[in-house]
């Protein structure tokens, strides 16, 4: 994707060779490129005319040896915007390139560059950034110009044709460059020293606005996550209502770019990870990564409000409200004749489980509950306003309700999950008991000279009949059992491994990560409800972890055949962070309760004197829409823009906003191409 860092070039030792052309750097803004004859833009003067008339030939050869363009510029530096990534990215898309049209962008004096490709083109995010680490850069490093360009036009062709990458040529070109090095360095050492000193004369000037502190930039940062992560998941309840109401076809391009934003917004999370570990950052990395997670959230949102328009004019919920009003009237009756039975189930399940192994859905019936009384207020008022001949007053009541039928329909599922998933805990730790005492018979019968053994045997009996404790009685706790198994058979598993053979290790080694997985999916499926039924209390550090987690499970998932070693590390990082989303959220939801007097039905008890709007604004449905604003000066307002919008400020509270779609950082696609 456009999103992958730009790689930074840090070789120095030939920095002359770089300003031949043009004595000191100079920073160039995104440029016009040529037509296909003219596919370099050498701006730094680095490439000999011979030279450009070869790579001009290379290129041509690579479109029709696989039918792709590839435009190279070369520049002293990178600006507005100075990332590498951003600035080749907004290049390409000012020069509207296609799918299958690519740029190699080089800032030769900032030893920066990036291969930009559309996400959806033939060649994959992976063997773009495999072409540009392993063959790009060594050229570059070596400022081997014409080497970078047949080696990009040399990892296209190979990624296109399935064959694998390989290191690209062009040293012979290296030569001649260090004896051209050789013989204008001192001139041109004398050119950039009398340059760099009358540029500094001419441009020095008042210095410029103070950078914001850390800590601003942190809230920023944290702020803006929650925003973009409760417009995403907006949007993908609103793809889902519209594709219901319009069919697929009239939605692919949202759902392509959703899928973007989503893409933007787990690298903000990756980075709000790291700031959140327990590894200490520099000052500079801080800043750094707090001004990107700032940048991606902030490019999702601009584009998510440019989408949001479009998907207006799709809706049109005012031309055919009755209609709506209808479906959701029917959505609403099938989710509160389903509550019974989760409310009958989550009973069942309390006499059998200890309240910690239902925590995250206690309260679930009466949160459902507040959500179908708040689209019942919003469908009566939707109705009232259709036989007032408001269509847009109706169309964003229906909207509403829409939502919170969704939501309450969530909340009741999740308790169906979460007992499917207690029941096949309960089988896997029961089998992996058994497991374990076939394991502590053939321990026993190992040698024992210096006692290691027993005391491993014990320790495990020990955790076998804690487990046993957890798996009996009416307070079964069958994950927590599963977890303190899994840490003893890691323990013992260290003595018998040497008893089985290849086949029964390999098996062994499955089953055990299929047990991990099965865990950590039910873990994550756990936080992912609890948090997006309640996400209108739960702050960043929640869902950071919550993403974390969901992208080492998916880690876990494309290694758990190959590697499974490293697949169940991944899988027990995915359950432990998941585990922490939950307790983060709880804790932000304890405390959003707290705040309002108890009023939002955040604790165990379900709050009901909360009503149905309040149970809205916990589940984030309402509470933009309310500090927004709307088209009405009664009640809840007829906008819900904020909450309908891109997710961040400046957000229009009048009509109806759809699902906030789109991201930034990839290169925006609008049709054509070049030619």
């Amino acid at each position: 994707m456009r999103l992958r860092w730009a790689a930074a070039l840090a070789s120095a030792a030939v920095v002359a060779v770089t300003a031949i052309g043009g004595g000191a750097a100079l920073a160039t803004p995104p440029v016009t490129l040529g037509s296909s004859a003219e596919y370099v833009l050498d701006e730094s003067g680095v490439l000999s005319s011979g030279q450009r008339s070869e790579a001009q030939s290379r290129l041509e050869q690579l479109k029709s040896d696989t039918g792709l363009d590839l435009w190279v510029v070369y520049v002293d530096e990178f600006t507005d915007p100075a990332s590498a990534a951003d600035w080749a990215n907004q290049t390409a898309d000012d020069n509207n390139l296609g799918v299958s049209q690519y740029l190699l962008a080089v800032a030769t004096q900032g030893r920066a560059y990036y291969l930009s490709g559309d996400p959806t083109g033939p060649v994959s995010d992976e063997q773009l950034a495999t072409i540009e680490q392993e063959q790009v850069q060594p050229a570059l490093a070596r400022d081997d110009w014409l080497g970078a360009i047949d080696a990009a036009a040399d990892g296209l062709t190979d990624a296109v044709a399935g064959a694998p990458a390989t290191d690209s040529g062009g040293s012979g070109w290296f030569t001649w460059l260090l004896v051209i090095v050789v013989v204008a360095v001192g001139i041109v050492l004398l050119v950039m020293f009398l340059r760099r000193r009358k540029k500094g004369a001419v441009t020095a000037g008042p210095a410029g606005p103070p950078q914001p502190s850390i800590e601003e930039l942190e809230r920023r940062a944290s702020s803006l996550l929650v925003e973009t992560d409760d417009a995403i998941k907006t949007s993908r309840q609103e793809l889902g209502f519209a594709k219901a109401q319009f069919g697929d076809a009239s939605t692919t391009e949202f759902e392509a770019a959703l899928a973007t934003a989503q893409q933007s917004l787990d690298e903000a999370f990756e980075l709000k990870q790291k700031l959140d570990d327990h590894i200490p950052d520099s000052e500079q990395d801080t800043r750094a990564w707090n001004e990107r997670i700032i940048a991606l959230c902030e490019a999702s949102n601009a584009l998510l409000d440019e989408k949001a328009a479009a998907f207006d004019e799709l809706r049109k919920l005012e031309q055919n409200a009755p209609e709506a009003l209808a479906r959701v009237h029917d959505a609403k009756a099938k989710a509160e004749a389903s509550l019974d039975q989760a409310t009958s189930r989550l009973q069942s399940l309390q006499t059998a489980y200890a309240p910690e192994a239902l925590a995250t859905v206690v309260d679930n019936p009466e949160q459902a509950r507040q959500r179908l009384a708040f689209a019942d207020e919003q469908l009566t008022a939707a109705q009232a306003a259709i036989g007032a001949g408001d269509g847009g007053e109706a169309a964003v009541g229906i909207r509403a309700a829409e939502e919170a039928v969704g939501q309450a329909t969530l909340l009741e599922n999740a308790i169906d999950k979460l007992q499917s998933d207690l029941a096949e805990g309960e089988r896997n730790a029961t089998a992996l008991v058994a497991e374990l005492e076939s394991d502590i018979a053939a321990a026993s019968a190992l040698p024992d000279a210096d006692g290691r053994i027993a005391g491993v045997i014990a320790s495990t009996r020990q955790q076998l009949d804690a487990a046993r404790a957890q798996l009996s009685g009416t307070a079964k706790r069958p994950l927590a059992a599963l977890q303190s198994l899994e840490s003893a058979n890691t323990q013992i598993d260290t003595l018998v491994q040497g008893v089985r053979d290849a086949a029964a290790q390999a098996e062994r080694a499955r089953q055990m990560v299929g047990q991990v997985m099965m865990q950590a999916q039910a873990q994550v499926s756990a936080a992912e409800d609890y948090i997006t039924a309640r996400r209108g209390a739960v702050g960043a550090q929640a869902r950071t972890r919550l993403a974390e987690a969901g992208a080492s499970l998916a880690r876990a998932q494309a290694l758990q055949a190959s590697d499974p070693q490293q697949a169940m590390q991944q899988a027990q990082r995915a359950d432990q962070l998941a585990g922490q989303a939950i307790q983060l959220a709880q804790n932000d939801v304890g405390a959003f309760d707290a705040g309002s007097g108890g009023m939002f039905g955040g604790g165990q008890q379900g709050g009901q004197s909360g009503g149905g709007m309040l149970g809205a604004v916990l589940g984030g449905i309402v509470l933009n829409s309310v500090l927004s604003g709307g088209r009405s000066s009664g009640g809840m307002g007829g906008g819900l823009g904020g909450m309908l919008g891109g997710g961040g400020p400046g957000r229009s509270s009048g009509g109806m906003r759809p699902g906030s779609f789109g991201g930034g950082g990839t290169r925006a696609r609008r049709g054509g191409g070049r030619f």
